[in-house]
């Protein structure tokens, strides 16, 4: 079966005024449709991977075939990410995490805005295009970590319960080049519902 672009379960306007009405209509169905369909594109020849999980897929990348592997690893990870991204995102949201991701955060990094700060700094860290990641990792702790372009937490053995995408096309057209105040304005519609669903599903 080929992937299709996942329904978006907010309007293109509702993050406003954090996440502009233009940025989200071209990200969603411009950019993460071009995932889709380049994925789509390189998989046609092999309808067994076609059959697979995407998770799968992403997690033994050396198993796919080498003249597909790039083009999994960028578009089948741009898909993943994006498909989390939508989900963690809401209208009305932002505030503080509750339930046991709240509990984890404490026990890791202390305080909520001692994470905040950390998560803050691999967002703004990252050269050029990526993404910065809450993560389960191998030994089910979380973890806070960075990586280039589309990769997935999934192809380096760790679970990614929360995301935020800092390639300039998710913010240049309200912020221009100030990534921070993007990063920033990111807190206020970040689902934490969905972000303790997300770790819930992998530690339960």
């Amino acid at each position: 079966m080929s992937y299709v672009l996942p329904p978006l379960l907010y309007s293109y306007d509702a993050l406003e005024p954090y996440i502009d009405t233009r940025t989200m209509e071209i990200h969603y169905t411009k950019h993460h449709q071009a995932y889709i369909d380049n994925l789509n594109n390189a998989l046609s020849s092999y309808p067994a991977l076609q059959a697979e999980r995407l998770a799968k897929l992403l997690t033994n990348l050396d198993e796919v075939p080498a003249a597909i592997r790039t083009a999994v690893r960028n578009h089948g990870g741009g898909h993943a990410n994006h498909t989390l991204f939508w989900s963690i995102m809401k209208p009305h949201a932002g505030g503080n995490p509750k339930g046991l991701i709240a509990q984890e955060i404490a026990k890791t990094w202390t305080t909520l805005q001692n994470f905040q700060e950390q998560f803050n700094t691999a967002a703004k860290g990252v050269f050029g295009s990526g993404w910065a990641w809450l993560v389960v990792d191998a030994t089910g702790k979380l973890a806070i970590i960075s990586l280039p372009n589309q990769d997935s937490p999934l192809m380096h053995g760790m679970q990614p319960i929360m995301g935020l995408d800092v390639w300039e096309h998710a913010y240049y057209l309200e912020y221009q080049n100030r990534r921070p105040d993007y990063i920033a304005a990111w807190w206020s519609v970040i689902n934490w519902d969905q972000v303790e669903e997300n770790y819930r599903a992998i530690t339960q």
